[in-house]
C-alpha cells in the first residue's frame, strides 16, 4: 500500500539531540542531586549519559524515555504527589528550554519541506511533552508543515505503544499501513511495528546506531536528508 503519511520522531531525527538535550538534561540532574556535581553525573549516568564518549546511548532512559520515566530512574523514593508535581516540573522545563535551544539537524528543513510539497501528510511523536514537541516546531520554523504533534501525554500509552500511530491514522482517515514511522530509536521501530506501519525507517542522525536499529527497521539512512529521495526511488 502506498505512504501518505510520515510520523516523525522528534530528538534525534528533527532535532541533534546531544546538541540540544545535555544541557537541559543536566542542570536537571543538578537540581536532583541537590548542587552535588559528582551525584549529578551519576544521576546523569543512570538516565543514560556516557560521559566518555560524550553522548546519549541508544534506547536509554534519556534518549527514548518519557519525563515521568526520568523522574522514576532519578526520583525512586518520590510519593505519588511528589512524583506528579517532579514530571510537572520536567514537563514545563523541557518544554521551553528543550525548545529554546532546539539545534536542527543538517538538511531537515529542505527535507520536510519537499516531502510536504508532494502531498506527504506529516506529524510528529515523541516521548517529549506535546507542548515542547510543538514549541520545538516553532523554533525550527516548520510548524506549517505539520498537522499534528503527538508528546507522551497526548495518548493513554506512549511509544513503543502502538498509540501515536493509531491517534495518527484516525485523525489523517488513514490506515496505518498508509503511515511511515521516522525515528533514530528502537522505541520508534517497535511503535511501528506494533500499529502495523506501512513504512519503518530508521536514521542514524541519533542516537541509535545500524547495529541497534537494522533488526526492527524497513530501511536504515543517514537522516530525513536522505528521505525525499528514498522515496522518491521506492
Amino acid at each position: 500500500m502506498a505512504i501518505k503519511a510520515i510520523l516523525f520522531d522528534k530528538d534525534g531525527t528533527l532535532v541533534d539531540f546531544n546538541a540540544t538535550w545535555f544541557a537541559v538534561g543536566d542542570h536537571l540532574a543538578l537540581e536532583a542531586a541537590g548542587g552535588d556535581r559528582a551525584e549529578a553525573n551519576l544521576l546523569m549516568e543512570r538516565a543514560g549519559y556516557d560521559f566518555a564518549a560524550g553522548q546519549f546511548r541508544a534506547d536509554s532512559v534519556f534518549a527514548a524515555g518519557t519525563n515521568a520515566e526520568i523522574v522514576d530512574c532519578w526520583y525512586p523514593q518520590a510519593s505519588a504527589t511528589e512524583r506528579r508535581e517532579h514530571v510537572a516540573h520536567f514537563d514545563t522545563v523541557t518544554a521551553i528550554e528543550g525548545a529554546a535551544r532546539a539545534v536542527a539537524l543538517p538538511g531537515i528543513i529542505d527535507a520536510l519541506s519537499a516531502l510536504h510539497a508532494r502531498g506527504f501528510r506529516l506529524a510528529v511523536a515523541t516521548n517529549d511533552s506535546t507542548q515542547g514537541a510543538e514549541r520545538t516546531l516553532a523554533t525550527l520554523g516548520v510548524s506549517q508543515l505539520f498537522e499534528a504533534a503527538y508528546g507522551y501525554d497526548a495518548v493513554a500509552n506512549p511509544k513503543p505503544a502502538p498509540d501515536v500511530i493509531v491517534a495518527f491514522a484516525d485523525m489523517a482517515g488513514l490506515k496505518p499501513s498508509e503511515i511511515a514511522m521516522v525515528g533514530d530509536n528502537n522505541h520508534d521501530m517497535e511503535t511501528g511495528r506494533a500499529a502495523g506501519a506501512g513504512l519503518r525507517v530508521a536514521v542514524l542522525s541519533g542516537t541509535g546506531t545500524r547495529a541497534t536499529l537494522e533488526p526492527l527497521a524497513h530501511v536504515v539512512l543517514g537522516s530525513i536528508a536522505e528521505l525525499p529521495g528514498y522515496l522518491n526511488g521506492r
